[in-house]
């Protein structure tokens, strides 16, 4: 292969395995910085009388540009549905989606003059921010998360470990039958309960207060010590750290969707308010 073939792929192979954001050595990052440094020193330089405000010309100014830079964030969901590298890459436009909207809320604090108060600009810059604050949440689990949720698989697949779940279940069928009643119960109602049966919460938090098995195990903790009811709390020991290893992949995969459902709803109310929020300045100027 020709040296100048060579180093092509090379390059593109390195451009491939860069992250988003440090996507074309952290341009859309230097970008935001020199923005909100602009828009931070120029707030200081600029005299509005009587007060810096939303309806001073400079507050028209920022607010024109988050107007139009909210408008240029939303299109993210369409851009991902083009599959083409022409003029603007995904991953660029991604790195510039995070490191632009971290910058839009300087831009729009700094276009409120600091004057907030019970109204609807105040509501349309409350939620930018949720907007903002969700969207750098996104970024920290899905930089954080994926490789706790590759270490808890073990390299097995959700079916593996499910299956797995259902092996042990056949075991303690057959192990808990030369038991006393009380205990075949208690076994029972472990086997019966649904392993994916579980609240939003508990799916979030990882906590179970009601797990069966674990009842289980504890009354096994103090029952006798006969080979069959070794064996059964053994089984039952066994299912509780599969149960584990599935809550904790349940719990990892609802903290990387959680952010979604607060970030692409109250950017839909974000749009409905700045809506209202620009047709309300116009109506009184």
């Amino acid at each position: 292969m020709p040296k100048a073939n060579f180093a092509f792929h090379e390059r593109r192979r390195d451009t491939d395995h860069e992250s988003f954001l440090a996507h074309k050595s952290f341009r859309w990052l230097k970008i935001a910085l020199a923005v909100s440094l602009i828009v931070v020193l120029s707030y200081f330089l600029v005299d509005v009388e009587p007060r810096h405000n939303g309806g001073s010309w400079y507050g028209y100014t920022l607010g024109t540009i988050g107007v139009l830079l909210i408008l240029w964030l939303s299109l993210l969901g369409i851009r991902k549905r083009k599959m083409t590298e022409k003029y603007f890459s995904l991953k660029g436009w991604t790195s510039a989606h995070v490191y632009l909207g971290i910058a839009l809320s300087v831009i729009g604090t700094w276009h409120t003059g600091f004057q907030l108060g019970w109204n609807v600009h105040t509501l349309a810059w409350a939620l930018m921010m949720l907007v903002i604050v969700s969207g750098v949440y996104g970024i920290v689990v899905y930089s954080v998360l994926p490789r706790s949720l590759s270490n808890n698989r073990r390299e097995m697949t959700r079916e593996q470990m499910v299956e797995g779940l259902e092996a042990l279940d056949r075991q303690l069928e057959t192990a808990a039958q030369p038991l006393d009643r009380d205990l075949t119960d208690k076994v029972i109602v472990a086997l019966g309960q649904d392993v994916f049966k579980a609240g939003f919460i508990a799916r979030l938090t990882g906590k179970y207060p009601r797990c069966a098995t674990r009842k289980a195990v504890r009354a096994f903790d103090t029952a006798g010590q006969s080979e069959a009811e070794e064996k059964v709390r053994s089984l039952l020991a066994r299912r509780q750290a599969q149960l584990e290893q599935i809550r904790r992949h349940m719990r990892y995969k609802a903290l990387l969707e959680v952010w979604l459902f607060i970030h692409i709803p109250a950017t839909i109310l974000l749009i409905a308010a700045l809506s209202a929020h620009v047709v309300s300045v116009f109506y009184y100027w």
